[in-house]
């Protein structure tokens, strides 16, 4: 085989492993463009290796995008970003190859918002880890090796890290599709129409709304009551003309699913403005996350560009 058959073949190899690699990436930083960039990167590993003396390139390929990811959380810069607080994970549509293997509810779990956003407060070798473990299934001595640590190691990172996510998450276990569906859309209504009791009994008792305030401020907006979660609500999602002159237009509201979970996506054309996310448990709302900070959004919206959506719950909000 010449060089340039090599290299096509060699290529060839990569690519297939592209999706794995792009989803081990954003479990591991919770960034979309970030992921991106890392798989980036490991492809030029890749062609300046000597793939000859590569016995198993999938191998391979997950140890470099593991530490190459354990390079960014470690940097100054990330440690600026993700400071608790100033940080939410990228949402991704349902169906987006990023979100990798969903056959088990580990597996499900491990890309979720909330588990993301938990995953914060593990340390970068933790939290790798817990996604090569729980999301992946690799066993402690491959965990050893892509992480240079040892076995005992590996093992004594997961037992920490699957204690402190489950410690912070909410209870409840999944709910059904029907169900979850339900329940947004009747705090949809209940916030259009501005019926706080209604918005009230949807709620948790310890509920948690958490918006980026689209990127005007480096402080996440937190709401801790479910009265004063409803307030927010029926504030922010009661349509006024100045909310429309605001975003920009007349969105459609749809019902969608990211991260696999309910979520509303108010849409512009074929742009989402904006993602309100939430999180159930015991057939009530225990987090709310309200998205619209552009950046946050560009996977998003070139996802539902590909999607064929149902009618939208409200055609011009």
């Amino acid at each position: 085989m010449d060089s340039t058959a090599t290299d096509r073949f060699d290529t060839g190899r990569f690519e297939a492993s592209r999706n794995r690699l792009a989803s081990l990436a954003y479990r591991l930083l919770g960034s979309a463009a970030d992921a991106e960039d890392a798989v980036q990167d490991a492809f030029l590993h890749w062609q300046a290796a000597d793939r000859q003396r590569i016995k198993v390139p999938e191998a391979w390929l997950t140890k470099v995008v593991t530490n190459l990811c354990l390079d960014r959380l470690r940097s100054a810069h990330a440690r600026r970003e993700r400071t608790v607080g100033a940080w939410l994970p990228e949402p991704l549509l349902d169906g987006d190859p990023m979100l990798g293997p969903a056959d088990t509810a580990e597996q499900r779990e491990s890309v979720s918002l909330a588990v993301l956003t938990l995953m914060e407060r593990l340390s970068p070798v933790e939290r790798a880890v817990y996604v090569l473990r729980e999301a992946f299934s690799y066993g402690h001595a491959e965990i050893a090796e892509i992480l240079d640590i040892t076995e005992s190691a590996s093992q004594q990172h997961l037992h920490r890290a699957r204690r402190r996510v489950t410690a912070a998450r909410p209870g409840g276990g999944e709910v059904d599709l029907a169900t979850a569906r339900r329940i947004v859309e009747e705090f949809l209504a209940a916030a259009v129409s501005g019926r706080t009791e209604r918005l009230v009994s949807l709620l948790t008792d310890d509920a948690t709304a958490i918006s980026d305030s689209a990127g005007r401020t480096e402080t996440l907006m937190r709401y801790d009551t479910a009265q004063r979660i409803a307030a927010v609500a029926r504030a922010g999602l009661k349509p006024t003309p100045a909310k429309r002159r605001l975003a920009g237009g007349t969105p459609a509201v749809h019902y969608a699913l990211v991260n696999g979970a309910p979520a509303i996506l108010f849409v512009l054309g074929d742009r989402v403005a904006g993602a309100v996310t939430f999180d159930l448990a015991n057939g009530r709302i225990a987090t709310v996350r309200g998205i619209a900070a552009p950046t946050r959004l560009v996977r998003l919206t070139e996802a539902w560009r590909r999607h064929e959506p149902d009618a939208p719950l409200i055609s011009q909000w």
